[in-house]
């Protein structure tokens, strides 16, 4: 990762100073477990406990272990030995490895996950506040990028509102399903350790307990968890993705804010450029990067290998600190979002009314042409209004054959725009309640 796609919040989580004291924490509830069960001293849990909650972990120094001995939990486990004393003959007992690596793993992905629900409910909030805002804010609905028929901007709103709720909702789920924790020992059979020690290690962790570990905690989990993140990253990219077409300057009907100082390009003073929803467009690709990476962690040999490890290493802290980065500037991007109601409605009318071909072809079958026939009646009028810029109405009304089932009056009530709003209240009901 770096810096500048980084909130404190989320990066504090993937220090080297978080990931030692949460390894020191597994192993002195464990110990402290072993105590209550009769199988070391307690008060050798107690000095270990005491004396690990005053350390310091000095990071050169476990680096520097490391260097020699080429063993990650070996070289804290020697580091936490000069903090604690003879007790620390009682640290890591019965455990393996990936016993402390794993349940960390999931410690930190479990606090990831609050942050970037909490990210998840700004986003909500905002887009809440800005559907019920524009909800009767008429503009045009496109689809292949041309004008189809009106829609209102709160219904975009709440269309994404709607589509960020299911996100947290995955999330939420995604959470439960990786927090877990697994002190089994070598090839996860309890050998050495009781189930107990683990289950109470989980309770005071916050976790469930993994049913089977196998020596590590199944990827199939983490494989889950990502590709929810990327579920995300991808909401966050379709809207970004509608925020930029509808700031593009022969559209201009939506843009992000620009703020007094504020420079948009190098060269052109004139330019007022969508760099924040670009921005979330290219973290919406990394994030959903880990996506392959974490599927592919899931098939490891027997019990166990590390072939996971220098993954995990990388899309783990990268993807949850560029999720949360990006959650919180698109929040800030729909709080501020500046929205050009009178240009959504030139644009609207600048088609001549053709947005309301399907009602003129509706409204010619209900008198008695066949589909085949109104199809071609209303087609060849629409195309006159591409070619020529005239009023669809004024077409409509001088066309004979289309006089020879409605009349001007009727021709002229096929243009109410309130038509094409008359649901949204039920299309808000629908998503926010009633």
């Amino acid at each position: 990762m770096i810096s500048r796609y980084c909130r404190p919040e989320m990066l504090t989580i993937w220090t080297a100073e978080t990931k030692y004291r949460i390894w020191f924490e597994i192993e002195a509830h464990a110990c402290m477990a072993m105590a209550k069960a009769g199988l070391i001293p307690q008060d050798a849990a107690d000095q270990i406990w005491q004396a690990g909650s005053k350390a310091t972990f000095d990071i050169a120094k476990i680096d520097a272990i490391e260097a020699e001995v080429k063993h990650d939990v070996i070289a804290f486990l020697t580091h936490l030995a000069t903090h604690v004393g003879p007790a620390s003959r009682f640290v890591h007992q019965g455990l393996t490895s990936s016993d402390v690596l794993d349940t960390c793993l999931s410690v930190q992905l479990d606090r990831a996950s609050r942050l970037l629900l909490d990210g998840m409910d700004r986003v909500l909030a905002a887009l809440h506040r800005r559907a019920h805002e524009h909800k009767y804010t008429v503009c045009m609905g496109r689809s292949h990028g041309i004008h189809a028929e009106p829609t209102t901007f709160g219904l975009k709103m709440a269309q994404a509102y709607a589509e960020f709720s299911r996100g947290r909702a995955r999330l939420e789920q995604a959470r439960r399903d990786i927090a877990v924790c697994a002190l089994s020992g070598a090839v996860g059979t309890f050998a050495n350790i009781d189930p107990s020690v683990e289950a109470y290690v989980a309770a005071q962790l916050g976790l469930a307990v993994e049913p089977i570990s196998t020596q590590v905690i199944p990827r199939d989990r983490h494989a889950a968890f990502f590709a929810v993140l990327a579920g995300i990253g991808a909401s966050i990219e379709r809207l970004a993705t509608e925020i930029r077409h509808l700031q593009r300057t022969e559209v201009r009907e939506a843009e992000e804010f620009f703020a007094k100082g504020q420079k948009g390009s190098s060269a052109m003073p004139h330019k007022r450029n969508p760099v924040l929803t670009e921005n979330l467009t290219g973290l919406a690709r990394l994030i959903r990067a880990a996506v392959t990476p974490a599927l592919e962690n899931v098939a490891l040999w027997h019990e166990r290998d590390i072939s996971h490890s220098s993954v995990e290493r990388a899309i783990a802290p990268d993807t949850t600190i560029h999720l949360d980065f990006a959650l919180h500037r698109l929040a800030g991007v729909v709080e501020n979002l500046v929205v050009h109601k009178e240009r959504m409605m030139e644009n609207l009318e600048s088609l001549g009314g053709l947005h309301n071909s399907q009602r003129v072809l509706l409204a010619l079958i209900g008198k008695g042409a066949s589909r085949e026939q109104a199809y071609t009646l209303v087609q060849r009028n629409a195309m006159k209004v591409w070619d020529s810029g005239l009023s669809f109405e004024v077409l409509l009304k001088d066309d004979p054959d289309i006089e020879a089932y409605l009349d001007a009056d009727e021709i002229a009530s096929l243009f109410d725009l309130g038509y094409h709003t008359k649901h949204v209240d039920t299309i808000f009901d629908r998503v926010f309640g009633a």
